[in-house]
């Protein structure tokens, strides 16, 4: 029984080892908190700037059994994928561009899996803000209305602006773009919108403002670095007219007249004013104020004059009547007022023309002076020109032109009933002109409208210009090239600038004067423009060939222009080749050539451009030839070896001296020559022994060598024989106290 009873513990033991072997656990991730840049990501934050591509956490867990781990991460449905993660290594990457203000979390799957056991985790990343966001204007722009009667001080409107970033970044203050000519001013923080202290609002002078307002975030970081932000709006600000200002009348004088057929109800004149607060004009009531004497009815709207009885009734043959123009406020008060007199004349048939009036009575010629351009609207004020037709109603009645020249002037009024002031008004001052005309000439001409007669009358209207000085003086061109050749003399002729100034008398004279950093060199005449050279200048084409500077313009009351002066200095064939020294005496090994070289310090081809020529050889045989161009000399193609230079000058000593000339191409052309010493040797020769062949016509240079050879083994001796001195004296020294030694070391007898 004992034996069975150990037999079945036996086999539950095998049993429970066998469901342990067959056991298999999750794998985990580790949980390294919210700073951590490794784990299961729970609590991970990330700015909105980050950049697309950058790895931003990695994954991080075990197997309790060892085994090699996979990572994956997923999004829920219909959600952007923002990270892609690499399953070996966990590594997470940023794919898609992070914007806080659309979405400040991202809910994110990760898993881990063994092969056998997957864990899967919902994590929170939280978009963390960079100031990428402008300030928003959420009430600009805008158009306001004003009163222009507004306080000073006072508010007129409220900005407001929105950062959809995080902290000092979303925090919104105020400015005005140009704040120094404004009538007005913001408050920075609030973004109201104020009239400035002590200033106000006048629809007179402006109707509308423009108001540019800057919104400007706290900054914040982006990428790494601080960044304020802004945006602009424009407010328009429109001035409404205040009642201010009093109606005023149109055209006067007026004058209307009674005619012999008149008969009550007959239209005498129509006056006309305006409120004087032209944005918001209110209604005109017309009345007598005196002088009517009860015979005329004034339209209390219209502002038109009747007769209400028949001309033989009239008492007087002039009326001065005074007429009231009063605003009409909307409740129907009558407000402010202007004055004006009507003159009404009464007139009998049509038996005269028009005529016009000066100062001394009829007159039919009329002469102003006056300076060009007047402003334009501007009144010939010196023209004192009065138009009569003497008949009464519609025989006294015509109209005004001006003939002449253009559109420069205009005539008011057109049409005139009996008598009116003639005004005539600039239209194009432009026109105007000295310079174009020095008079002009109109004619002013009176027509009858509605008479069988048409009787009419002209006036010749003669205006003498006088000149201003409106015009700067002009070059004919706005630069000058000039050449002039070097070594020219000083006080040479460089070039001549011309300027004209189309004004008269001292405004028209021109003076000329030169400055900048190539004007040095040269002077100009005042009066003449003429650009010369300073009597000390030496030009130099291969120091400085290039020279530009300013030429100016002026006139008496300093209206200028400017052009530009280049000035080539032409170089002169005045410098003859010169051999360089160093290549006078040379080694030629057969098959090799030798070069010569000379230099001409003109400074432009062709004056600069060197051809070479072997004039002369000696020995008489010639064996050389010579590039023109580069100076290379070298051997005719016939000679191979040493043995047939030798068979052709039936000399041993291979040494030649070749007189070389050097030819410029200028004009005229510059030529030097010079005597080139050739040693020439057999190729196979070492550099070593072709040195010393060539100092066999250098003797300095063979003292040299051997002064220093010598020098060098005197030294060498003598510093052999001091060491050797010094090393005896060393041994001499140790046997001395050997000896010493030895003696000290005998027994005493």
């Amino acid at each position: 029984m004992k034996n069975v009873k150990i037999l079945h513990l036996l086999l539950f033991l095998v049993f429970l080892h066998a469901c342990f072997a067959r056991a298999d656990f999750a794998p985990y991730f580790y949980d390294n908190g919210p700073y951590s840049h490794n784990g299961n990501l729970a609590l991970f934050s990330l700015s909105e700037d980050t950049a697309v591509g950058t790895q931003i956490y990695s994954l991080n867990g075990t197997d309790p059994e060892g085994q090699e781990v996979r990572y994956g991460i997923s999004f829920d449905p219909g959600s952007k994928e923002y990270f892609r993660v690499d399953p070996v290594s966990g590594n997470i990457t940023l794919v898609e561009q992070l914007d806080r203000e659309k979405q400040d979390s991202i809910d994110v799957l990760v898993s881990i899996t063994d092969g056998r056991s997957e864990v899967v985790e919902r994590v929170t990343i939280f978009v963390m803000d960079a100031n990428d966001e402008k300030p928003d204007f959420q009430n600009m722009p805008a158009i306001i209305d004003v009163l222009e009667t507004t306080e000073s001080g006072s508010s007129i409107f409220k900005v407001e602006a929105v950062d959809r970033d995080t902290g000092s970044g979303g925090s919104v203050t105020y400015y005005l773009q140009n704040p120094q000519p404004t009538l007005f001013a913001i408050d920075r923080f609030s973004g109201v919108l104020r009239i400035k202290s002590g200033e106000m609002l006048d629809y007179e002078k402006t109707k509308t403002h423009f108001v540019t307002v800057v919104a400007k975030d706290g900054g914040g970081n982006f990428n790494g670095k601080e960044q304020f932000m802004s945006s602009s709006a424009t407010l328009t600000i429109n001035v409404i007219d205040a009642q201010d200002t009093p109606p005023s009348f149109i055209g006067t004088p007026y004058f209307g007249y009674v005619y012999e057929i008149s008969v009550p109800g007959s239209e005498i004149f129509t006056v006309l004013a305006k409120d004087g607060d032209v944005g918001n004009p209110n209604p005109i009531h017309y009345s007598f104020e005196e002088g009517d004497d009860g015979v005329f009815h004034i339209n209390k709207t219209s502002g038109c004059i009747t007769l209400l009885t028949l001309p033989i009734y009239l008492k007087r043959e002039i009326f001065n009547i005074k007429v009231k123009a009063s605003e009409v406020s909307p409740e129907g008060i009558l407000l402010d007022y202007g004055l004006a007199t009507v003159v009404i004349r009464v007139v009998d048939l049509n038996n005269n023309p028009p005529t016009f009036y000066g100062e001394k009575g009829p007159q039919n010629m009329f002469e102003l002076t006056m300076y060009e351009h007047p402003p334009e609207g501007e009144i010939l004020r010196g023209l004192k020109i009065t138009v009569n037709d003497s008949d009464q109603g519609a025989n006294a009645k015509f109209n005004l032109r001006l003939i002449g020249p253009g559109r420069m002037l205009r005539v008011v009024p057109q049409t005139v009933l009996n008598e009116a002031q003639v005004t005539i008004l600039v239209e194009d001052s432009a026109a105007m002109d000295y310079e174009k005309n020095h008079f002009l000439t109109y004619k002013l001409l009176a027509v009858e409208i509605d008479t069988p007669e048409r009787f009419s009358a002209t006036a010749d209207i003669v205006i003498h210009l006088l000149d201003t000085n409106d015009n700067a003086p002009k070059f004919s061109s706005d630069y000058y090239i000039a050449r002039i050749p070097e070594n020219s003399p000083g006080g040479s002729n460089v070039v001549s600038v011309t300027a004209t100034d189309p004004d008269s008398g001292p405004w028209g004279e021109v003076k000329y004067s030169i400055y900048g950093s190539g004007a040095d060199l040269f002077l100009i005449q005042p009066a003449s423009g003429i650009i010369y050279t300073q009597p000390w200048a030496s030009l130099d084409a291969e120091v400085r060939s290039k020279y530009n500077f300013y030429v100016k313009a002026e006139d008496t009351e300093g209206k200028y222009s400017l052009a530009e002066v280049f000035v080539t200095v032409l170089d002169l064939n005045d410098h003859p080749p010169a051999f360089n020294d160093n290549f006078l005496e040379t080694t030629m090994v057969i098959g090799a050539p030798v070069k010569i070289e000379a230099v001409d310090d003109d400074a432009e081809i062709p004056n600069n451009v060197i051809e070479y020529a072997i004039m002369k050889a000696d020995p008489d045989n010639n064996i050389f030839d010579i590039n023109a161009d580069t100076g290379e000399i070298m051997l005719k193609s016939y000679i191979k070896s040493m043995a047939i230079i030798q068979n052709i000058t039936k000399q041993r000593d291979c040494t030649w001296s070749l007189v070389v000339q050097a030819r410029d191409r200028g004009q005229p052309s510059f030529s030097t020559t010079a005597v080139i010493k050739i040693d020439i040797t057999e190729a196979v020769k070492s550099r070593f022994v072709s040195y010393f062949l060539g100092l066999r016509k250098r003797p300095g240079a063979v003292f040299g060598i051997c002064l220093t050879v010598v020098t060098f083994a005197i030294s060498l001796t003598i510093f052999i024989s001091t060491l050797m001195y010094w090393n005896s004296v060393k041994k001499s020294r140790i046997q001395s106290q050997g000896k010493i030694r030895k003696i000290r070391g005998r027994p005493v007898p």
